[in-house]
């Protein structure tokens, strides 16, 4: 069995993943690997394990959901894992929402048509992350992908944490090294949660505690 075709029957026992919900990913993928023909969404390298990489990696995130209603996706940019996720929310059909930031116009361009073509429950705010925190309100969930560290991505959410939202933030092998060093600049709870994709990966699941730089 190829690692390809054992990711998306590994992601196809998540639970809640539905049959209709592989038939939209099935469509993202599709999708993905025709816009980055013209526009780079993804490094060129991932597309041969996009279910491994891109699809199961940001899909197990939904097993530490806990009754999340409101998402947000800090530099969406292919909607790694923000249109993967939103798949799985229309599939819940709970009145869930993923809320998608991402400043890159071209980028912007491909969630649009993603959330269109699979009618997804999903709104794209084309501005910088500092800009969209005042727009965003109340959220239960904060995730970012490959966006930046977890000082800094502790800092990019630290707002919507404040006010009661759970971040959970994939992360490589450096994880542990990352939390230590953001501990010396935030206050925070977190967990260290394993990793579907690589046994040497964490989920990062961090929640306010108090305290600023």
């Amino acid at each position: 069995m190829s690692g390809e075709r054992a990711a998306r029957e590994r992601l196809e026992a998540l639970p809640g993943v539905s049959r209709e919900t592989l038939g939209w990913l099935d469509d993202y993928v599709l999708e993905l690997a025709l816009w980055q023909s013209r526009i780079n969404l993804v490094s060129p390298a991932t597309m041969a394990e996009v279910w491994e990489r891109h699809i199961l990696d940001s899909a197990q995130l939904m097993l530490h959901r806990r009754e999340a209603r409101r998402w947000v996706d800090l530099g969406s940019g292919a909607g790694l894992p923000g249109i993967i996720l939103a798949c799985q929310l229309k599939s819940l059909n709970d009145g869930s929402h993923m809320h998608l930031v991402e400043s890159n116009r071209k980028k912007t361009a491909f969630l649009h048509h993603m959330i269109g073509r699979l009618d997804l429950p999903a709104t794209v705010h084309s501005v910088r992350i500092e800009d969209a925190l005042s727009l965003l309100g109340d959220v239960d969930i904060v995730t970012a992908r490959a966006l930046a560290s977890l000082d800094e991505l502790i800092g990019h959410s630290n707002l919507l944490l404040k006010r009661g939202a759970v971040g959970l933030f994939p992360k490589g092998r450096e994880a542990e090294n990352e939390l230590t060093q953001a501990s010396k600049h935030w206050q925070f709870y977190s967990e260290l949660l394993p990793s579907l994709t690589d046994p040497a990966s964490r989920i990062v699941r961090i929640a306010w505690k108090g305290g600023d730089r």
